[in-house]
């Protein structure tokens, strides 16, 4: 006697879902296939009739039938699977983890993919995969600077708070100078990589025309800035920049400048005579240029106009530095200064402290 398919029984409820499922266009293709078996086995048609109808094997219209008799709606889903063992687990990842913060083997400055899967006995892959997972990149780099000023506290509080307070009836000016900037001459463009992608390319040789120190003026209350390129940095050259620059100002302002430790910013005394009552110097701790915002006029100025230039003389040097600092001005605005706080208990993390 030949073997009849189990009947199928269901409520009004769950046939409604089955055709909601069977119709859907965002349901997965296999759940909306299965949905049809289904309900074509609760019309009553054999296996061999409905497999034959849908272009699939008998045992497969029998599975999701005694499938959907056990369990109903859930049974249209996988099963749990175990999935293929883990080869590269917990373990691995401490082990890795730990290995980075050992020496790395000797001739090598810092650890790669390749020396670590040597001495794990990994492969490659398996050491990128668990990097990528952590978020560590073992070629990527950043510095700190941290101040040893006893007096740092006192002199920072000062120059934050003419930044956050300023003084009333008074400009505060935040100054220093970019020495030594290169007129380099360089043939540019754009190339295409192995990959496909497309990127700036410069040429490996040069010409050196010279170069020009840059002393800049940031008026911290409106962004606006004033330079002067000269081809000394002497304590004469920012003296008499400091002239033309406070010639253009209101001679009933108080002015603060913002100054780093730099040789030519100090000894001044006589030039600051000429200016007693109007004229007072706040310098940043030692070791904390980062303080003095025109840093970030001279960011902007590398980026956006010295990195990847050509110039044939100091002249067109000049004048890059020139155009530059006339487009910040014709839209300038006083900087959002922050800094996140950096805690010198970081640098003492290992990375398996940091990743857990």
């Amino acid at each position: 006697m030949p073997r009849r398919a189990l009947k199928l029984e269901c409520s009004e409820a769950d046939k409604s879902a089955l055709i909601a499922i069977a119709k859907s266009r965002t349901e997965e293709v296999r759940i909306a296939e299965r949905a049809r078996i289904v309900l074509a086995c609760l019309e009553g048609r054999e296996n061999q009739d409905v497999a034959r109808y849908f272009g699939v094997s008998v045992p497969t219209v029998s599975k999701w039938r005694k499938r959907f008799a056990r369990h109903g709606l859930k049974g249209l889903k996988d099963a749990h699977r175990s999935g293929k063992p883990i080869s590269y687990g917990v373990e691995f990842r401490n082990r890795l983890l730990a290995q980075i913060e050992q020496p790395p083997p000797r001739g090598m400055s810092h650890w790669d993919g390749p020396a670590l899967a040597e001495k794990l006995g990994a492969s490659v892959h398996a050491i990128w995969r668990v990097l990528r997972k952590q978020g560590i990149y073992l070629q990527r780099l950043r510095s700190w600077c941290v101040s040893t000023d006893k007096e740092f506290a006192v002199k920072a509080a000062d120059v934050v708070g003419l930044y956050l307070d300023p003084p009333f009836n008074a400009v505060v000016l935040s100054v220093d100078e970019k020495p030594s900037i290169q007129a380099i001459e360089r043939l540019s463009g754009y190339v295409e990589t192995d990959s496909g992608a497309v990127v700036r390319a410069l040429k490996s040789t040069y010409k050196r025309h010279g170069t020009l120190n840059l002393f800049a003026a940031l008026d911290v209350g409106t962004g606006r800035v004033r330079v002067q390129t000269t081809d000394t940095k002497k304590r004469a050259d920012f003296q008499v920049f400091l002239d033309g620059v406070l010639a253009d100002l209101p001679h009933d302002k108080e002015i603060h400048v913002i100054l780093d430790n730099y040789c030519t910013h100090k000894r001044n005394d006589d030039w600051l005579g000429k200016y007693a009552g109007r004229v007072q110097f706040h310098f940043t701790p030692t070791s904390a240029s980062w303080i003095n915002q025109i840093e970030i006029v001279f960011s902007l100025l590398q980026r956006k106009t010295l990195n990847g230039a050509s110039f044939k003389s100091k002249n067109e040097l000049r004048e890059a530095i020139e155009a530059f600092i006339e487009r910040h001005n014709g839209n300038a605005k006083p900087f959002r200064w922050r800094k996140r706080e950096v805690k010198g208990s970081q640098l003492r993390n290992t990375v398996i402290n940091l990743c857990n």
